[in-house]
């Protein structure tokens, strides 16, 4: 039986990690570096780092960040933010990340997508989804840090990005994002009946519970930030109660 992938995520902006709600209202959460040494020794899978403000801001996500975070970690580094071509994605990789994730760019040229794949393979190219409830009840892809809604359907998205090359899908809920109130154990659903590629839920987590029932919905593996930043659970104590559950982890 596969394990499941317990992975802490690093919102970063001007070399610090940051927190908010819905992507707004951010606060400091400490120093990446420190974070990512923190969180491997606690026994995470795999850190996941997005530049919060370098597609907003229409820069390049800080590469210097990326190259020091690299060298405290051993385990795997995805990075995300401000990557708008091949050249950028190349960039990251280079400077130590294993997997480079892509959002506003792949939704407004779909092709990128094709193109990171062909050039890096599909095992390190990740679609970044955000998605937001609609008053019809489906779900609608979210661009620009959730700055712009785009009124394209987010299942429909996940199934194109998985056929042009996405070996990985980031969804996160924007309307859970940093509430606290869990994941969007629908949205996930829908999105893993969709897709054959691995996902990782993202958006909401306030305690071990909530990453179990995304578990059951059908994710791969699961992302969290406040729990871990604000020191109320370690990655260890995640993946105990996990494994009191029944569910097959890394120890």
């Amino acid at each position: 039986m596969l394990t499941v992938r317990i992975i802490p995520c690093l919102d970063v902006r001007d070399g610090r990690v940051v927190k908010g709600v819905r992507f707004a209202g951010l606060r400091d959460a400490g120093c990446p570096v420190e974070r990512a040494a923190l969180y491997e020794k606690q026994g995470a899978d795999e850190l996941v780092m997005l530049d919060v403000s370098a597609t907003p801001e229409g820069r390049a996500t800080q590469v210097d960040t990326v190259r020091l975070v690299r060298e405290q970690l051993s385990i795997p580094l995805s990075v995300g933010g401000g990557v708008r071509k091949v050249a950028d994605a190349g960039a990251l990789l280079d400077a130590g990340a294993d997997k480079v994730g892509i959002n506003t760019a792949a939704v407004r040229e779909p092709q990128l997508i094709d193109e990171l794949s062909r050039r890096f393979g599909c095992q390190c190219t990740v679609l970044a989804l955000d998605a937001a409830r609609t008053a019809n009840g489906s779900w609608e892809v979210v661009v620009l840090s959730g700055r712009e809604r785009t009124g394209r359907d987010a299942i429909a998205w996940a199934r194109e990005a998985a056929d042009r090359g996405a070996g990985e899908i980031l969804l996160t809920s924007w309307d859970r994002d940093g509430t606290r109130a869990g994941y969007d154990d629908e949205l996930i659903a829908a999105v893993s009946d969709a897709v054959t590629v691995p996902i990782i839920a993202s958006g909401g987590a306030a305690g071990p519970e909530h990453l179990l029932s995304a578990l059951k919905a059908g994710a791969d593996a699961v992302l969290a930030a406040s729990i871990f930043h604000d020191g109320e659970l370690t990655v260890a104590d995640v993946k105990g109660y996990l494994a009191q559950n029944g569910v097959n982890v890394r120890t």
